[in-house]
């Protein structure tokens, strides 16, 4: 699974596709933003502007737009694709 890492406000996170798949396969995909010291999860959903395929518009994604999506992101007791965990 492709993944990338973002450090925002001095906190690494590593940013991967959920994995999740619903009715609107191209048009939106989740992205699961990892605390690297495992301490917290985040999820937010995103809709690609090029490519359609999740890895290519991962990688399409700038610093500055994964830093947005962090901070719009719900933590994983707030999302059901991460389990409502903790």
């Amino acid at each position: 699974m492709p993944m990338r890492r973002v450090t925002v406000d001095g906190v690494e996170w590593r940013v991967t596709p959920s994995g999740r798949v619903t009715q609107y396969d191209r048009d939106e995909f989740g992205l699961v933003f990892t605390r690297v010291d495992g301490s917290a999860q985040r999820m937010t959903r995103v809709s690609p502007t090029g490519s359609r395929s999740r890895e290519q518009a991962l990688a399409e994604l700038s610093d500055a737009q994964l830093a947005l999506l962090l901070a719009q992101s719900q933590p994983s007791e707030m999302s059901p694709e991460l389990g409502y965990r903790a």
